[in-house]
């Protein structure tokens, strides 16, 4: 996966592009105040609110998926563009993109069901990698 800038996003700052690097190299989903953290502690001269910014921007653009935790904090990763959903380590936050055509066909299927029509979805499985299940 290229590190360089995302296409279809806004103007590309010295921010933008070590949010989005950082973002590239991340395995799992962060918080935009571990992304700020991790930010400066690497010398990037940046706000939090500039960091905000620029993942609001870059989720419009579908650059990045931004995941919401049951106590509403949000969590943002650089995934690929295609459909996907995830299976996140609930230790660590290792993600893992998995795509499957069960999931599709039960979602139109429970849609027609019930009568909805222009559907969409996200899954996302929780569990524990292999790196933090206990031996």
């Amino acid at each position: 996966m290229s590190t360089g800038p995302l296409p279809g996003t806004a103007r590309i700052t010295r921010q933008r592009t070590h949010l989005i690097e950082m973002l590239a190299r991340s395995e799992g989903f962060r918080s935009a105040q571990r992304l700020y953290a991790d930010l400066r502690d690497g010398g990037v001269s940046i706000g939090l609110t500039t960091v905000y910014r620029i993942l609001q921007a870059l989720v419009e653009a579908g650059d990045v998926d931004v995941m919401r935790l049951p106590s509403g904090e949000q969590l943002f990763r650089r995934c690929s563009r295609t459909h996907h959903h995830h299976l996140i380590c609930r230790h660590c936050a290792r993600t893992v993109e998995i795509t499957g055509p069960a999931v599709e066909s039960w979602t139109h299927w429970v849609a027609d069901r019930h009568g909805y029509t222009d559907v969409n979805h996200t899954l996302e499985i929780m569990g524990t990698c292999a790196a933090c299940s206990p031996c």
